[in-house]
């Protein structure tokens, strides 16, 4: 009679019992694995801690925010702080500067991480290989003060290398450092000589996943290199390439302060100004600080925009997407 009970109740509330299967399952699959969750517990603290309890404080945002009041005596202001932001003079020059900033780093750096883990996934010397690997991943673990300084060792208009081997060659030294030309190039070349390693190393391990028998199956049906390059690589790789822009065009307003700021001087400030930096003088240094919230909630709604309209443009090409 229990039995029959339960039965007409489960058929009443399906969802019950599916809820019951699913919750028994995850709690096997967390007594098998508890030392990967265990693991896992740390980096899951992090983000709790440091980048979800933080969310509280985007309320400044709307405030005229007092440090000696706190959140919750500081005048409500509503949407001053934006209204100053998109009215102000410099509003389109920083947005300018950090959109050709960031296309910059979308067009000419995130290519090349592909490009070169392509390449070694052709070397078979192993011993090569592991070198060239050490050799572009070593510089993501310097700090950006020091890639800067070893910029500035090279390029700089007052002895630097560079210069130093044009004006041998009878030509006139460039004010690289200076110029607002050369600012945009300069820190994109950083990016990729001090990132593209770090690249490289994600998109070979998706390589390290590609099934080698398809790769045998392609040579006996007569496929070159190329073909199998064409038809079996970079189609095994292809939903990491998507997650990965995915993810870049979120942070596509993040520019990076340190660097930008290291680079900023009063001639090249022009072009090199710009959101990151703007915080920093105008809001932090300014004591702005529902001002300089107001102007990261206006770059976190961007990069929310961009993840959703292309992941949604991925799945309509076919592929997974970051959820």
């Amino acid at each position: 009679m229990k039995a029959l009970t339960k039965v007409a109740e489960n058929h009443h509330h399906p969802n019950v019992a599916q809820t019951e299967g699913v919750r028994s399952k995850f709690l096997k699959e967390v007594k098998r694995d508890y030392w990967l969750y265990l693991m896992l517990l740390p980096g899951v603290i992090y983000f709790l801690i440091f980048r979800y309890l933080p969310m509280w404080g985007l309320v400044i945002a709307f405030q005229n925010y007092m440090p000696f009041l706190g959140i919750s005596k500081s005048e409500w202001v509503g949407f001053a702080h934006f209204h100053a932001l998109f009215s102000s003079p410099d509003f389109w020059m920083l947005l300018r500067n950090t959109a050709i900033l960031a296309a910059y780093n979308i067009f000419l750096f995130f290519p090349l991480p592909i490009i070169i883990a392509l390449m070694l996934n052709e070397v078979r010397h192993e011993v090569f290989k592991k070198f060239v690997v050490l050799l572009v991943y070593v510089p993501h673990f310097l700090s950006w003060v020091i890639v800067v300084s070893f910029f500035y060792f090279f390029f700089t208009i007052e002895n630097g290398i560079v210069n130093e081997i044009l004006q041998s060659l009878g030509f006139q030294k460039v004010h690289f450092l200076d110029s607002t030309r050369w600012f945009r190039p300069m820190v994109t070349l950083e990016v990729i000589w001090k990132e593209t390693g770090w690249g490289t190393i994600i998109f070979m391990a998706a390589l390290a996943g590609v099934n080698p028998q398809l790769y045998e199956a392609a040579r006996m049906d007569g496929a070159n290199r190329w073909r199998q390059l064409y038809h079996i690589t970079l189609p095994s790789i292809r939903s990491t390439i998507v997650i990965l822009l995915i993810l870049r065009l979120g942070s596509f307003l993040d520019t990076g302060f340190e660097q930008i700021y290291l680079m900023l001087n009063t001639l090249n400030r022009e072009v090199g100004e710009v959101f990151d930096t703007y915080v920093y003088t105008v809001g932090i240094l300014g004591g702005q600080f529902g001002f300089s919230a107001a102007v990261g909630m206006f770059k976190s709604v961007i990069g929310l925009v961009l993840v959703l309209l292309t992941n949604r443009l991925a799945k309509k090409f076919g592929e997974e997407g970051i959820y």
